[in-house]
């Protein structure tokens, strides 16, 4: 009888590597997830050469499965630890303040092209959506 059933794992800094993927294969896992959210595409095109060198040197058929979210934006950090932003009050993005300068009205972006790819009226979300700015 076929198996059908998957047996993913997600591929990190400790699994990218020949044994790492020869240990997960053997156990049974049959689908690795790349996450497309760190690492460069020179990287993950290595990662997935080797995903399946191992695979073929071990005569399995292995599916990679890309997460393509994709990378980002990551905000710097505030002076206090956390703040409270008021709904109607203007608070700003910006690539050149110090990492660790964040307050009620300004935190630090790592995203340096964010003026020239958003308009007025354009919404921001951050915090994976629970936060929204408008521009």
């Amino acid at each position: 009888m076929q198996r059908r059933t998957k047996i993913v794992t997600t591929l990190g800094p400790a699994t990218n590597n020949k044994e790492a993927l020869f240990k997960l294969f053997k156990a049974g896992a049959n689908v690795v997830r790349m996450n497309f959210s760190h690492g460069s595409t020179e990287e993950h095109l290595h990662l997935a050469q080797l995903v399946r060198q191992v695979s073929n040197e071990l005569g399995l058929h292995i599916a990679i499965l890309g997460d393509l979210q994709g990378p980002k934006i990551r905000i710097a950090r505030f002076q206090n630890k956390t703040v409270d932003l008021k709904v109607g009050a203007q608070f700003i993005l910006d690539s050149d303040l110090d990492t660790n300068a964040g307050d009620e009205t300004q935190v630090g972006i790592d995203y340096k092209e964010l003026p020239r790819d958003c308009k007025n009226g354009d919404i921001l979300m951050l915090d994976d959506g629970r936060i929204q700015l408008e521009v």
